[in-house]
């Protein structure tokens, strides 16, 4: 994990430092967390640890065991099939309100993060996909703040977190043909201002992605 920064409010800190650990992958599915260990490595006490545990339980990022502690959930692939067809609705209304909402400061943050998540893919190879997920997952949440819609942006957020899990349980990156050219259409429409072809490009790599996930847990789409 990286380094831990102790906040004012400790409590906060410590969950921002696990949630972004589980999002970024250092923690894997299925890793079990001991309090006691946790607070040795960020040099706190067990009840802000334990006050985090809780609420990464509540948002459904871990999951608690009777006589085994807490663990870092698995999602089976009826989850998997139910998140993503969430998320191609709602990917694909953001990349609409984007296309309609984006100001001109968050075109420039769209273009970045795609090329920070291109040149990461061209050097990585696929080689490190915690890092080429953690990017992938930035593009996708600037297409949702570009659309300016908070309870479009609350729901992105849950779902995020439920996608990451996924992806890190199968190990499964965008390094397929196709979606470097998938985000790069949704880019373009979203400059041009174009919602339809936005909705529709956000809905094709989603269901590309499923498609992939899917096939990696065993079943098909």
């Amino acid at each position: 994990m990286t380094s831990f920064e102790r906040p004012t409010l400790v409590r906060d800190g410590v969950y921002d430092h696990l949630r972004r650990a589980l999002l970024d992958g250092d923690l894997a599915p299925g890793e079990r967390l001991g309090e006691v260990e946790l607070g040795q490595q960020l040099g706190v006490s067990r009840t802000p640890i334990r006050e985090a545990l809780m609420r990464l339980t509540q948002d459904g990022l871990l999951i608690t065991e009777a006589n085994k502690g807490v663990r870092v959930r698995t999602v089976t692939a009826a989850e998997a099939r139910d998140a993503y067809v969430v998320r191609e609705e709602l990917d694909g209304l953001a990349a609409a309100l984007a296309a309609q909402e984006h100001t001109i400061s968050d075109a420039h943050t769209l273009m970045a993060a795609l090329d920070t998540l291109n040149a990461a893919q061209r050097d990585m190879q696929g080689a490190d996909y915690r890092e080429q997920t953690r990017l992938d997952l930035a593009y996708h949440r600037a297409v949702t703040e570009a659309a300016h819609n908070t309870v479009l942006g609350i729901l992105a957020r849950d779902l995020e977190q439920r996608v990451a899990l996924i992806k890190h349980q199968t190990r499964t990156y965008n390094a397929h043909p196709d979606t470097a050219v998938q985000h790069a259409a949704i880019l373009h429409a979203i400059l041009d201002r174009d919602a339809d072809a936005a909705r529709k490009a956000a809905r094709t790599h989603v269901r590309t992605f499923a498609a992939l996930v899917m096939h990696d847990l065993g079943v098909t789409p």
